[in-house]
């Protein structure tokens, strides 16, 4: 059901073409990380484990969610805070370049930042089978319409669970971090911006202050009166989710009269992240960080 959405598997194009062999290495060191109470992924038998590739890691097999600080100078801190959530189709997660990266680049903005490692379907403990898995999957997916997210949704409450315990985690430690309490945001890529949108119409009270979509879907959705202000940023040749069947997220938000900005760009593919590519999608982190200063974030509340 999820297959959709899950192909946010972080398929970086021509620049890292040369590096897409997936190579096993050890669980990195992870001293931060912050252990969430959602307990271990029920049914998991297979165990955490992650591999290189694309010059970036990559987790797959996360049976218990954790969230990592990433934290501003003291001096610089606006108060703002905002949730990473990595892509990876649900079955792995783009911890460096869609995660660490990120963070690190809203901290030096004065923006608190928390990667948000979530729990994830099950897939073969063996390279091999993980390969061929998702080659599969991707094959699959080709000719296939724009999933329904109200389904799609209804698929993810481990994920969802995961990232309401992380809004809850930074509310109550708020006062610790630095971190104003209301202005908490999410900013999600591919199945990580699924997520972020997933929990923005069904989770309750995580609530986020604002949001960033980066490469996911843009199906229609039933937008909330009070939905956050969005930030969405696609490229026209993603193979995933740049079809013809037009921007029908963006047209739901401006229905509900709240705010979105969209930068549709020409080249980029699937996956650009934190990359440096030759491609304007490139500059997707500069026109969200001014995104985020015209809507305050970039200076501490007044």
């Amino acid at each position: 059901m999820l297959a959709g959405f899950g192909l946010a598997l972080t398929l970086a194009t021509a620049a890292q073409a040369q590096n897409d062999k997936m190579v096993p290495i050890a669980i990195p060191a992870q001293p931060n990380a912050i252990t969430l109470n959602t307990g271990p992924l029920p049914g998991a038998t297979a165990q955490e484990s992650w591999h290189s590739q694309y010059n970036s890691v990559f987790a797959r097999n996360v049976t218990v969610a954790t969230l990592t600080p990433f934290l501003p100078d003291p001096a610089k801190a606006t108060g703002a805070a905002v949730i990473v959530a990595p892509g990876g189709g649900f079955r792995t997660l783009s911890m460096e370049n869609e995660g660490w990266d990120v963070a690190k680049a809203l901290a030096d903005k004065g923006v608190a930042a928390f990667v948000l490692k979530y729990r994830l379907n099950q897939t073969p403990a063996d390279m091999a089978g993980f390969e061929k898995s998702m080659t599969q999957m991707f094959s699959a997916t080709a000719a296939r319409p724009r999933p329904d997210p109200a389904a799609a949704i209804a698929g993810l409450a481990p994920q969802i669970a995961d990232s309401r315990a992380a809004f809850a985690l930074v509310r109550q430690r708020s006062a610790e971090w630095h971190v104003d309490p209301d202005r908490i945001g999410m900013v999600g890529f591919s199945a990580g911006a699924m997520l972020t949108l997933a929990t923005t119409l069904s989770g309750e009270d995580a609530k986020p202050a604002f949001i960033g979509l980066i490469y996911g879907p843009l199906s229609s959705v039933n937008v909330p009166a009070d939905a956050p202000p969005a930030f969405v940023a696609l490229a026209a040749d993603d193979p995933l989710f740049a079809t013809t069947a037009g921007f029908g997220l963006i047209d739901s938000w401006r229905a509900a009269k709240r705010p979105v900005e969209f930068h549709f760009y020409e080249r980029g593919g699937h996956g650009f992240g934190m990359y440096q590519k030759s491609t304007t999608s490139t500059g997707w982190f500069d026109a969200y960080a001014r995104w985020l200063g015209m809507h305050g974030m970039l200076k501490p509340k007044s």
